[in-house]
């Protein structure tokens, strides 16, 4: 399996929380392959999709909004490959960028040393829904990588702000592995979640995405390889 996508009828392997961070480690301290490795192959299957999505565009343009973990990571992989792709690019740290940390950090400086602008958006100093309005005036897709799968409780107050201005938006998302906001397990928002056309979810389909409230937040499902597949 490279990329998938997700249809009921179809035979696919369901995944909790626990479960995707079974894999993850055992693909890392199991099988010795970097993390940083999981991170590339995960970004380029969303890159390799939006670019199918997008291919009757001419010029086209992204915002990819980057959390602080491993998540906005991806985004920052998705980045790099739509830019080597020909695309218009933003990037939107949300949140503190000294927050960065490991493979995130990593694909993070490649960006900037790159010599492409990183934006920033202070949750709480700013004002969101102006400056969300403002990055995605003129895009043809926009990435969430805010949060992934390790979400967990309620959602504070600025970013239930954050997600309800992407979704006022009126453009296609993305989802990186799992809608922000969403739970793995249950499928409900945890105070908000991301709407998006389609989600790029990684190793297996999430326990939550075939509960009866999930499927206004994922649309469609596409399950992508991180490069390894563990035993069914």
């Amino acid at each position: 399996m490279i990329m998938e996508k997700y249809s009921p009828d179809k035979k696919f392997d369901l995944m909790t929380k626990e479960q995707v961070r079974a894999v993850d480690s055992w693909a890392i301290n199991t099988l010795g392959i970097s993390g940083v490795v999981l991170m590339e192959n995960a970004g380029r299957s969303c890159a390799e999709l939006i670019k199918e999505k997008l291919k009757a565009i001419p010029d086209p343009k992204v915002c990819i909004f980057c959390g602080t973990g491993n998540n906005g990571g991806d985004g920052y992989v998705i980045a790099r490959h739509l830019l080597n792709s020909g695309f218009e690019v933003i990037v939107v740290i949300c949140g503190d960028r000294m927050k960065v940390k490991g493979d995130a950090k990593i694909n993070l400086d490649i960006l900037e040393k790159l010599g492409r602008p990183v934006e920033q958006l202070n949750l709480k100093e700013d004002d969101v829904p102006a400056r969300v309005k403002a990055f995605t005036a003129d895009v043809d897709m926009i990435v969430d990588g805010l949060f992934g799968t390790g979400l967990s409780g309620p959602l504070r107050d600025d970013y239930i702000q954050l997600i309800e201005s992407i979704n006022a938006c009126d453009c296609p998302v993305l989802a990186v592995d799992i809608p922000s906001g969403l739970d793995c397990d249950t499928g409900r928002p945890l105070g908000a979640a991301v709407k998006a056309s389609c989600t790029v979810t990684f190793v297996a389909v999430k326990k939550g995405f075939i509960s009866e409230s999930a499927a206004s937040y994922t649309g469609e499902i596409y399950v992508a390889s991180i490069g390894v597949e563990p035993d069914s």
